[in-house]
């Protein structure tokens, strides 16, 4: 676990300073100050190819980053509606590694293949419970609905309980050990969130 941990910081620390140091040309026309979506605008966007700019979608998020064939491609930041990404892109979608801070405060760090979390990540929920493991996610922009987790995992409560273990559509399913904040532990076989045996 702490592996996982310090090698996401690391690549959040690479994320940023790629971002911030684009080894790409700007964007021809490209307004770091743009504020609203034109259709002008957007057609220029469209020619954009090996360069970094700033867009502005036409729902109001705010992209600003790399672009390639006038898709976002590379290292970008998207912020919309209090939601905020920052990390890779390929051909317009989330793909690499990359961290979503949520409206709510819950914060994902981690894997991403086709706009999904999918591969390991962890996630912080605004209440205090950490999980970090394997994740198979179909919605990026709604906070975790508990049916993400997916695979080898461990959850830590607020309260100081702690499951390390199999999860399958977010419940407890497999092998796993869950500790309570006591010191009583569960340890065995578990099945929709249930220790069978």
């Amino acid at each position: 676990m702490k592996k996982l941990l310090l090698y996401i910081f690391f690549v959040l620390i690479f994320c940023n300073i790629t971002l911030a140091q684009s080894l790409l040309p700007e964007c021809d026309g490209n307004d770091k100050n743009i504020s609203e979506f034109s259709i002008k605008h957007f057609k220029m966007i469209r020619k954009w190819t090996n360069c970094h700019g700033t867009a502005i979608s036409p729902k109001g998020g705010k992209y600003i980053g790399e672009f390639y064939n006038g898709k976002f491609n590379g290292q970008g930041i998207f912020v919309e509606a209090g939601r905020k990404y920052i990390g890779q892109y390929k051909n317009h979608k989330r793909h690499g590694l990359g961290t979503y801070t949520y409206a709510n405060g819950d914060i994902y760090v981690g894997e991403w293949i086709n706009h999904k979390y999918t591969g390991h990540g962890t996630y912080t929920y605004a209440n205090g419970d950490i999980y970090v493991g394997e994740w198979k996610k179909n919605k990026y922009n709604a906070p975790d609905n508990q049916r993400g987790r997916n695979g080898q995992g461990t959850y830590t409560y607020a309260n100081g309980d702690i499951y390390v273990g199999k999860w399958k559509k977010g419940l407890r399913h497999g092998k796993g050990t869950f500790t309570h904040a006591n010191g009583r532990i569960e340890e065995g076989i578990w099945k929709k969130d249930k220790l069978i045996k």
